[in-house]
């Protein structure tokens, strides 16, 4: 089977989860209390450890579930997991990301996911100063996001660079001082 492929095969909510299981960040209050939300990716996850309704969503997957890395099974269970709890919006959400995902052609998939590992490698307050920088550039009125990006687009990397560390200075919590 062709990588890719099986994503084409799947029904839109099972190619919604597997998108989640490969962007998935972290574990939901839902996740914490189902002991196959914790299983280590090197361990996998056996299908009859799945509660009813991630098999019900993952039955796509169940003939070849045992020749599947155990990676990919724990991403699965974990993604399955995020799918059912989300709401019906969050979830048409997740399916237009994926779609838009998708769409892209290879090479930006390889320069999404790498940015990805790169956040998911940050420092929890760093990656909480990145949510909400991009929660406000999205709040921004789009002819102002555009205009932004064209600015963006047209520095250098060394400009970028320093925009960047501004941007990190101006959003740093103030420094910490001893007996105040």
């Amino acid at each position: 089977m062709k990588p890719g492929t099986l994503i084409h095969r799947t029904s839109p909510a099972a190619a919604a989860v597997l998108a989640l299981a490969l962007i998935a960040s972290a574990p939901t209050p839902a996740q914490a209390d189902e002991p196959q939300a914790s299983a280590t990716a090197s361990a996998g996850v056996e299908w009859s450890q799945l509660n009813p309704r991630q098999r019900e969503l993952l039955t796509k997957f169940q003939g070849q579930w045992s020749q599947l890395p155990p990676e990919r099974q724990a991403a699965l269970a974990k993604g399955s997991q995020r799918w059912l709890g989300m709401s019906p919006e969050q979830r048409g959400q997740a399916k237009q990301r994926f779609e838009k995902f998708s769409a892209l052609p290879p090479e930006q998939r390889n320069q999404v996911r790498e940015r990805w590992r790169q956040f998911q490698s940050l420092p929890p307050e760093e990656q909480a100063r990145v949510r909400q920088n991009f929660q406000r550039f999205h709040q921004l009125p789009p002819e102002q996001r555009q205009k932004l990006r064209k600015r963006w687009q047209q520095l250098t990397p060394e400009q970028r660079k320093q925009v960047r560390e501004r941007v990190r200075a101006r959003s740093a919590p103030p420094p910490h001082r001893p007996g105040g």
